[in-house]
């Protein structure tokens, strides 16, 4: 069969990557086209457009950049109209990706959609057209099947989180050194990093004895890091190895998103830290819906890591609640307990990827 897939960002490039191999495995003869990055090329699709030339965060962001934006979706439309897949599967990504589908749809093909949008936050009005469109929707939230099912009468599928295969692979076979390092995870997007890395670098020098490790993001060059890294004595930056990151970390300030997440999974105390442009900011909060903006907080569903938003990051707070994090025992031994629940919770949903491709391949038939 013939597939065409689109992931906007390095987290769907991740576990697009995943999801490739496990439509292999099911398909030999699948001929794959992709969106997507460097991991779902090397995994053994053709890669039509990198998620570098695609991410744009925020309101006023996107709008700046609509042209570029609209060009993509047309390029896109005749890509998959010359390929003609057997089926669209759509990552996450859902400003573009909700696009797609709805015009796919009319074209008559078959539509997968595997990382539900977060439409329990906000815009939840997208759900009837989503339900017009997609023709099957795959989630990784254990909340979402019911949420879905309750508030609109929708059956979808709950496949587990594809982070939990990613990460036992890892600590599989790499093994765990003690070493007193805070990571820094400012993101993966240029607009991001340039917001939250200065103000998370200005505590290393409150930290004298700690070494401070920057995680650069996949696809971004070296030479945009060096502006920020001037001066900084007790810094240093690892590209392609978040992960090893992690495993050696004493404590981690992230960028909310997905390694808010993986974060939590690796067992290390975190710092959630948000700040994007005012515009978009004042925009954000009037619209979503939801009580935390970290995943870890919002599976839970009560604050388990720190969250400093906007005007909140600032130096002296993550002064304050780092040496929370570094030094009280007893809050060490809190985040250890509800972090193995957590993962207990997004392990009862089984292996991600494989239970995807089951259903990609059950519909297909």
């Amino acid at each position: 069969m013939k597939y065409y897939i689109i992931a906007g960002e390095a987290s769907g490039d991740l576990h697009g990557s995943n999801l490739i191999k496990q439509l292999q495995i099911k398909d030999a003869s699948a001929q794959i086209k992709c969106w997507g990055g460097d991991l779902m090329e090397t995994a053994g699709a053709i890669l039509v457009k990198h998620y570098r030339d695609l991410a744009f965060m925020g309101f006023s962001e996107v709008i700046k950049n609509l042209p570029t934006i609209l060009g993509n979706l047309s390029f896109c439309k005749k890509d998959i109209l010359s390929f003609q897949p057997d089926v669209l599967i759509l990552i996450d990504y859902p400003g573009f990706n909700l696009r797609i589908a709805e015009w796919a749809k009319q074209q008559g093909f078959k539509v997968v959609y595997y990382i539900a949008p977060q439409v329990w936050a906000w815009k939840a009005n997208r759900v009837k057209k989503m339900k017009q469109c997609i023709d099957l929707m795959l989630c990784i939230l254990p909340f979402e099947k019911n949420y879905f099912k309750a508030e609109w009468n929708w059956e979808v599928e709950y496949v587990g989180h594809p982070l939990i295969e990613v990460i036992e692979q890892f600590k599989a076979t790499h093994q765990l050194e003690t070493k007193p390092i805070v990571a820094l995870l400012p993101g993966s997007r240029k607009q991001e990093i340039a917001k939250k890395l200065p103000i998370m670098l200005s505590v290393a020098p409150h930290f004298p004895d700690y070494e401070f490790v920057v995680a650069k993001a996949p696809g971004q060059d070296d030479a945009f890091y060096e502006p920020f890294l001037l001066g900084q004595n007790n810094v240093r930056v690892v590209k392609d190895s978040t992960y090893s990151l992690l495993m050696q970390s004493s404590a981690a300030l992230v960028t909310s998103g997905t390694a808010t997440l993986e974060t939590a999974l690796f067992g290390v105390p975190e710092i959630v830290c948000y700040k994007g442009s005012n515009i978009s900011y004042q925009i954000a909060k009037r619209l979503v819906k939801i009580k935390f903006i970290s995943l870890v907080n919002l599976i839970m569903n009560k604050e388990i890591v720190k969250e400093l938003i906007q005007d909140q990051l600032n130096t002296s707070n993550l002064v304050q609640e780092l040496n929370t994090l570094i030094k009280d025992g007893k809050q060490q031994e809190m985040l250890k307990k509800e972090y193995a629940e957590l993962y207990q919770l997004l392990s009862a949903g089984g292996h991600a990827s494989k239970n995807a491709a089951l259903h990609i391949m059950d519909f297909m038939k």
